[in-house]
């Protein structure tokens, strides 16, 4: 195993998995397809021989055995049925447990004998019984095949080359070797064919390996020879233009020995440097990409994170020299401060983006979740998804995954009903799930929705009651927007029982505590017999975010924007009092009312102004107003940990630094509702 690879093996190896995953589902749902199957093929074949490459022997099993059964299909000696996709599904299950095993280092525990016995039990004919007579017409299809990939890539504007070069003779694990060849030649352009597999390199060979690959790139022969030249182990590089004809005409095998290839036919007339075909009047540049740890972009995020408050700082000074000084040389400085500003601006716009992706990446998982679950269900479900393309930084796309898949479960168990309940009410036997994403002032939301029964409020005033949460008085006051509030108190479930699915009460305390640790915001929309929506609302970004300045006495704290629903001015007399609490009636909507200066103990600073600035924010599902002596405006911050001498405080997220050079808090407003709001 060698572990200088290990982590570009890794990478590699998500990207087909994840590929077989969206494949499967495409055969299942529309039948066989030739682009279908031979993605899928490729795929198997190339896990097989990286995975051989690497040593990791129960993989390459695996995908062997998948590779003779898609090649069995491909061929129409085997037609894509339901228990052929149920058993890719259970192989394709077999190498992701086998790459977490792999990823935490207890390789080998998985038993993958069973699965190795199911696939063989599907295959006509393995390879290495394909009658002699017919092995003429494999080749020949395989030429053909060949062909039409170089015809396609020239087509394209790539140019077309035999890569033939030689393995040095005192490489210790030269398969591993031509791993790496083949990766960065993958990298540079498009590896059409090689010889031999990356599977059958003979470890055993004692002089140099020969080994030839079919290459499509934007490069000339010239610069190709250098980057090859480039690699650690490898002699004797030879670049070879290929032709079309040339490959259908002649046996698929290259010569690796470099001497051009005989035929009985005359050979094509390779473009000249005038020709239309000249990779440099025709190629697309190859894109430029390069990885960069995490840690990295942290460390970076955190030095944009400093300039952004010395940018702050500049500007308070500006403020300053110009109140008492009028020259030319504040003027200048003005200039300086905002071009400052400009540059700033964008390199954090820039560091910003380089953190982001797609959240696509995290809805790909969910179509073969959703697959799954609603056969163990019994119904019928169409999937949805818009917006893959939204952004999302990396940080919150696992941490919103949990939260996401926990909704989508209770949506099919709990919302969308069996395929005869619909007919009776009306409905089409198959229910729809949506998911979407989208960029909506500054944040990212995240709307699942069903097309399903709704939430009753009767019902779940009545499952509290029964599990003793409420008395039957208390649930008698709730509006039907608190009682459908009601699903995310801890321990709460309708279910009638408990199975793998749902019905143990954690999955939507799960959402809302989720969701509070990222200064997020939850909605439910529902209507009876309709259907339900739940809005996830969350900030671009956790590292740096704007927040509103507020005072309380003479200390500045900064509450996120995020947070933040609305802002209004109230007269003492709007605020009154329920059952001890202070609250105002806002659009028929019940606030609580809390003062900072309670918790924080500050003196409440009396102005004799007549209203009451209120910032009404909320975490989750729940709404808190709280009043504050003044209201200063809005900034971008950066989000300092308190360290660990401090440690973690009450209703305080972290701190940061203000122009003038203060310390201001920012407040935690999940933990400030759960102190204050009660």
């Amino acid at each position: 195993m060698l572990s200088e690879y290990k982590e570009l093996f890794l990478e590699e190896l998500h990207d087909q998995l994840q590929l077989m995953d969206d494949e499967i589902l495409k055969l299942e749902q529309h039948g066989a397809s030739d682009q279908v199957i031979q993605s899928l093929f490729r795929a198997a074949h190339t896990l097989k021989g990286s995975s051989a490459a690497m040593g990791f022997e129960e993989m390459k099993q695996v995908t062997h055995e998948m590779e003779h059964l898609l090649d069995q299909v491909r061929n129409k000696k085997l037609g894509v049925s339901g228990p052929l996709i149920d058993m890719l599904f259970k192989a394709l299950d077999c190498l992701k447990r086998l790459k977490s095993e792999f990823e935490g280092g207890s390789y080998g525990a998985t038993d993958i004998s069973g699965t190795i016995r199911e696939l063989q039990s599907f295959t006509v004919m393995p390879p290495s019984q394909t009658p002699p007579e017919a092995a003429s017409g494999v080749e020949s299809a395989m030429a053909l095949h060949t062909g039409l990939k170089i015809e396609e890539a020239l087509a394209k504007g790539a140019a077309v080359y035999w890569v033939r070069l030689k393995i040095a003779a005192d490489c210790i694990i030269k398969g591993a070797r031509m791993y790496v060849v083949h990766s960065n030649l993958s990298e540079w352009g498009e590896v059409l064919f090689s010889d031999p597999e990356l599977d059958a390199v003979d470890e055993q060979c004692q002089g140099p390996l020969p080994l030839a690959f079919l290459y499509a790139g934007g490069q000339s022969a010239d610069e190709l020879q250098r980057l090859v030249m480039g690699l650690t182990d490898v002699t004797e590089v030879q670049i070879d233009p290929a032709s079309v004809r040339e490959e259908v005409q002649v046996n698929i095998e290259p010569n690796i020995s470099g001497k051009p290839a005989a035929s009985n036919h005359e050979p094509t007339e390779q473009p000249s440097s005038e020709s239309p075909l000249d990779h440099r009047s025709m190629s697309k540049p190859q894109s430029q990409t390069i990885r960069v740890s995490v840690e990295r972009l942290e460390h970076l995020m955190n030095l944009v994170g400093e300039l952004v408050i010395d940018q702050t700082r500049i500007h308070q000074v500006k403020r300053m020299i110009a109140r008492r000084y009028s020259a030319e040389a504040v003027s200048e400085l003005g200039q300086v401060a905002d071009h400052l500003t400009r540059i700033i601006g964008d390199l954090q716009e820039s560091v910003m983006k380089a953190r982001m992706l797609p959240i696509e990446q995290l809805f790909n998982r969910f179509p073969r979740m959703i697959r799954d679950v609603s056969r163990d269900l019994g119904k019928e479900i169409e999937l949805i998804i818009e917006g893959k393309d939204t952004e999302l930084d990396r940080t919150l796309i696992e941490e919103i995954a949990d939260p996401l898949i926990h909704l989508i479960r209770n949506a099919l168990d709990h919302g969308i009903e069996l395929p005869d309940t619909r007919r009776q009410a009306g409905k089409a036997a198959k229910g729809t799930l949506r998911i979407r994403a989208a960029h909506e002032d500054n944040q990212v939301v995240v709307y699942v929705e069903d097309d399903g029964a709704g939430i009753d409020p009767g019902k779940m005033k009545k499952s509290a009651i029964q599990k003793g949460m409420l008395s039957q008085a208390e649930a008698e006051l709730l509006s039907d927007r608190e009682a459908i509030g009601l699903i995310f108190r801890p321990g709460f479930s309708t279910a009638q029982t408990v199975s793998d699915i749902s019905g143990r009460g954690v999955g939507m305390d799960i959402v809302r505590s989720h969701i509070e640790k990222l200064n997020g915001l939850i909605d439910i929309e529902t209507k009876l017999g309709v259907g339900t929506r739940f809005i996830i609302k969350l900030p671009l970004t956790l590292a740096i975010i704007t927040g509103l300045l507020i005072r309380l006495h003479e200390q500045t704290f900064i509450i996120p924007m995020s947070n933040i629903t609305e802002i209004i001015r109230v007269t003492p007399d709007d605020i009154t009092t329920v059952r001890g609490q202070s609250v105002i009636s806002l659009r028929n909507q019940v606030i609580p009312v809390a003062w900072l200066h309670d918790h924080f103990q500050i003196p409440i600073k009396h102005n004799g102004k007549k209203h009451i600035p209120l910032v009404i924010v909320g975490s989750a599902d729940k709404r808190l107003a709280l009043a504050v002596d003044e209201l200063i405006g809005n900034q971008e911050v950066v989000i300092k940990s308190m360290g660990s001498y401090v440690g973690k405080m009450d209703c305080i997220a972290g701190a940061t630094i203000l122009g003038d050079g203060k310390v201001a808090l920012i407040l935690e407003i999940s933990g400030v509702i759960s102190k204050l709001g009660k």
